[in-house]
C-alpha cells in the first residue's frame, strides 16, 4: 500500500493500517473495489515520491493517506507511492536545492506562485498534452496559474478565492436587507454600517498586497499587467485601475475601511466576530473558523461587488501539482497527476476542506455547501501576476497601494511609478 517516507522501518505497519482501513475508506464514497478494480491499469509500474506541504496530523494529509492512495493503488497496482510531508517555509528552498544537486521528487504539490519559479530553472515537466485532452474540466484561474510563457507545466490541484462575507446583525441593524451586487451600493451600505458607531466600519481588510487589494482592481475593470503578462505600462496605471485604488482611498478616507488595512486595530476575521466590521472580503477557511471562534455569528456570502466594468471578480488560490523534470518514471508521475486531479481524489479531498478544481463537483452535495459561492466566484477569479518575479512585482504594488492610501502619492502618481518598476520584471 501506500507508504510514508523518510521512515522507512515503518512502511510495513502502515501498509496494513491502510489495508485495514481500505474497505471503509473506499466504501465512504471514494470508490468501490469492483469500480476500480475494473479500470485497473498493471501496465504502468515503478515508485513515485511526492512531495507535499500538508500538515502530518491535518485531515487532508489523513484523506491521501488512508482514501485517495489506496484508491489509487486499486486503479494503479503496480506503482508506489512514496509520500514525504515538508513544512511549507521551507519546501521551495528544498526543491530549488533538489533541482541544484539532481536529486528530488516526482511530483510535488506546490503554491501556485511557485510555478514561474520553477519553471524558469527547467525544474519542472511541461503538460500541454494533457491540457489539451483535459482544459475544459478545470475552473479557468486555476488552470492559468500552471501556464508559463507559452507552455503549462502541471495541473491545478486544489483551489479557493475570497468573496464578500457580512454581517447579518450588523446588516439588519443598519437597515440593509440584502448583500451589495455593485460598488455602488458596497460604498452605500458601508456608510449605513460605519454609521452605527464610532468604532464600527463597514469594512475590514488585512492588507495592502496583490492578494487583498487585487479583486477590486479586476471589478473596476484594471489589471497589472495585459492578459500574457509582458506589458505593466497602460494597465496598473490605466484610469480603470486608477478609479479602484482611488475607490479604497476613499474609504480610508471616510473612515468606512478599517485600520486593519495599514496594519493595525484587530483581525478582519475579530473584526467580523466582534460586530466591529461589517463586511469583509476572504476565503473558503473562514466559515470553520468561524463555527469554532464566534459560534453564535450569524453571517452570509456574496460574489464581490460588480465595478463600473459591471463584472465581478476575484483572486485565485490554491496549489498545483507538478513533476519535476529530473523525473525518472514519467509515466508513473502522470499517472499519479492524473488521478490526485480526478473526480474520484478531488472529492475526497474536497470533504475535508481542499476545495475541488473541477467544474463538475462545483454542486456536488458531498461537498460543504458553502463551496458554492467560491465556485461561481472561481469562473471570474484571476492569478496573480504568472512570472517568477512575482515576489518583486508585489512588493512595488504594495508600495504603491499604501503610497496612496497614505496621501503619499496620488493613485495615478503611485501607479505610474507601479509600472515603471514593473515593466522590467516582465522581460
Amino acid at each position: 500500500m501506500a507508504k510514508v517516507v523518510p521512515s522507512k522501518s515503518n512502511r510495513r505497519l502502515l501498509g496494513a493500517a491502510l489495508t485495514a482501513t481500505l474497505v471503509a475508506s473506499l466504501a465512504g464514497g471514494t470508490l468501490n473495489q469492483t469500480q476500480a478494480r475494473a479500470a485497473g491499469n498493471s501496465s504502468i509500474s515503478g515508485d513515485v515520491v511526492f512531495w507535499n506541504d500538508y500538515n502530518t496530523v491535518s485531515p487532508e494529509n489523513a484523506t491521501l493517506i488512508t482514501k485517495v492512495l489506496p484508491a489509487f493503488k486499486l486503479q494503479y497496482p503496480n506503482i508506489t507511492v512514496y509520500v514525504q510531508n515538508i513544512p511549507g517555509n521551507s519546501l521551495l528552498t528544498k526543491l530549488i536545492a533538489s533541482v541544484a544537486g539532481g536529486t528530488g521528487p516526482d511530483v510535488v504539490r506546490t503554491d501556485i506562485i511557485w510555478g514561474p519559479k520553477l519553471a524558469k530553472i527547467g525544474a519542472l515537466a511541461k503538460t500541454d498534452d494533457i491540457v489539451a485532452a483535459r482544459k475544459n474540466e478545470f475552473y479557468p484561474g486555476p488552470l492559468s496559474t500552471t501556464y508559463y510563457k507559452g507552455h503549462y507545466y502541471g495541473l491545478p490541484l486544489d483551489t479557493n478565492t475570497r468573496v464578500l462575507i457580512y454581517s447579518k446583525a450588523l446588516f439588519s441593524r443598519a437597515g440593509i436587507t440584502h448583500a451589495p451586487t455593485t460598488t455602488d451600493e458596497f460604498v452605500t451600505d458601508a456608510t449605513k454600517i460605519s454609521a452605527l458607531g464610532k468604532n464600527i466600519f463597514g469594512y475590514a481588510e488585512a492588507g495592502l498586497d496583490g492578494w487583498n487589494i487585487l479583486p477590486w482592481f479586476w471589478s473596476f475593470g484594471g489589471a497589472v499587467t495585459d492578459s500574457k503578462f509582458q506589458h505593466a505600462t497602460g494597465y496598473i496605471n490605466s484610469a480603470k485601475s486608477v478609479a479602484a485604488l482611488q475607490f479604497l482611498v476613499d474609504l480610508k478616507d471616510k473612515n468606512y475601511l478599517s485600520p486593519s488595512i495599514l496594519g493595525s486595530g484587530m483581525a478582519t476575521s475579530d473584526a467580523l466576530g466582534k460586530a466591529q466590521a461589517g463586511m469583509i472580503i476572504d476565503g473558503p477557511w473562514m466559515p470553520p473558523i468561524f463555527k469554532v471562534a464566534y459560534p453564535k455569528l450569524q453571517f452570509g456570502m456574496a460574489p464581490m461587488p460588480s465595478g463600473p466594468s459591471g463584472q465581478s471578480a476575484s483572486v485565485v488560490g490554491g496549489e498545483d501539482i507538478v513533476q519535476m523534470a529530473s523525473s525518472k518514471n514519467t509515466a508513473a508521475a502522470r499517472a499519479f497527476m492524473q488521478f490526485m486531479t480526478s473526480p474520484t481524489a478531488q472529492l475526497a479531498l474536497g470533504m475535508v476542506g481542499q476545495m475541488p478544481v473541477l467544474r463538475s463537483l462545483a454542486n456536488n452535495s458531498s461537498l460543504p455547501s458553502y463551496y458554492k459561492i467560491f465556485a461561481k466566484q472561481l469562473q471570474t477569479a484571476y492569478p496573480r501576476t504568472v512570472n517568477a518575479n512575482w515576489d518583486k512585482i508585489d512588493a512595488a504594488l504594495t508600495d504603491a497601494f499604501n503610497k496612496a492610501i497614505r496621501h503619499q502619492a496620488t493613485a495615478q502618481a503611485a501607479l505610474d511609478t507601479a509600472a515603471k518598476q514593473i515593466d522590467p520584471l516582465l522581460q
